[in-house]
């Protein structure tokens, strides 16, 4: 996988990946012209559509019915260091019997990103620019 980021003006940026482009940017009272979703709403978003497909692949592979699913991806903000510090995932579903309320918690807990999540993985960050002389 990989994304490129364009810096745009101010605080906006340009996410590119595989032909689609999506705007980042900041609130007004962020300095910015609040013309995107910032990073952490990105993160929730990523979080709650890798959910979603989750539930809604289990419930197709067992041709249960998929109308009206929703979810809703809160979070909670921590300090030492800034960070996220507590998510909360609710997924809406048509009505289902328990055995299948179970079966798409036990998907929705397989996603890719609450994975990674629940597992952090290893981050290198490198700067790349010529050095001044």
């Amino acid at each position: 996988m990989n994304v490129k980021i364009t810096y745009e003006e101010k605080v906006r940026f340009r996410a590119e990946a595989r032909g689609h482009q999506i705007v980042c940017d900041q609130p007004t009272s962020n300095k910015g012209e609040d013309t995107g979703m910032t990073p952490p709403e990105f993160l929730l978003v990523s979080l709650g559509t890798c959910a979603g497909y989750y539930a809604v692949e289990y419930l197709k592979t067992r041709n249960l019915p998929t109308d009206g699913l929703e979810v809703n991806v809160e979070a909670a903000k921590a300090s030492a260091p800034a960070r996220l510090g507590e998510f909360h995932i609710t997924v809406h579903t048509p009505e289902l019997d328990q055995r299948h309320r179970d079966g798409v918690l036990r998907a929705v807990k397989a996603c890719l990103v609450h994975n990674t999540l629940a597992h952090p993985p290893q981050i290198a960050i490198e700067i790349d620019s010529p050095v001044a002389a």
